[in-house]
């Protein structure tokens, strides 16, 4: 299949399988993200677009546990990194990149250390969405529907968590300077939510 074929194969995957369906955006402002911090260096694009769009496959209703004790142990990332080498196979995808997008997927979180370029800007890209305005769109839409997020002051305390851990961990100097609006932009959000609470619960 032509890289057109896999990648378009690879999106419609992604657009079928994201649920509940405001998973599915994330995907595209991921690769986009990704590419711009890249700034001009040299990568591999057909693996930074599979790792972007596969990365989140098991957080998908349909492919997560449903049951609330064995989502609460349920690891996403190890699940995706199972799953895409075989949807790659399917769509055609060069079997010699599969082992490198396989790496990104499994080190795409803050706590991750990639060990290719696209696995870094993808990790970073992934941290940036965790910054901002995004943030907070991704953060409060999980209130009353995810066990983590039972309250507002859930998701406050988890922005919170994300504003104060996650610029240091980023690693590119390109992602240091595009985090900057972003954790403003959180940091106004978080102390604009405390000033209208006055003390009250959330």
């Amino acid at each position: 299949m032509s890289q057109s074929g896999y990648r378009a194969a690879i999106e419609a995957c992604i657009r079928a399988e994201a649920k509940p369906p405001d998973k599915f955006s994330h995907q595209a402002r991921l690769y986009h993200l990704a590419r711009r911090l890249a700034e001009g260096q040299a990568y591999d694009d057909d693996i930074l677009h599979a790792a972007a769009w596969l990365h989140d496959l098991g957080v998908f209703i349909g492919h997560r546990p449903e049951d609330p004790g064995a989502l609460a142990a349920w690891d996403h990332v190890a699940y995706a990194a199972r799953q895409a080498p075989q949807l790659l196979r399917q769509f055609g995808f060069p079997e010699d990149k599969i082992p490198v997008v396989v790496d990104a997927i499994r080190m795409h979180l803050p706590s991750g250390r990639p060990d290719s370029f696209e696995g870094t800007l993808l990790r970073d890209a992934d941290i940036l969405e965790q910054l901002g305005a995004i943030a907070v769109l991704r953060t409060v839409s999980k209130v009353g529907r995810d066990t983590r997020f039972v309250r507002y002051a859930d998701a406050v305390r988890a922005l919170r968590q994300q504003v104060e851990q996650l610029p240091a961990q980023l690693q590119l100097a390109s992602a240091r300077r595009l985090a900057q609006p972003r954790v403003a932009a959180l940091a106004a959000f978080l102390a604009a939510a405390d000033t209208e609470a006055d003390g009250n619960a959330l």
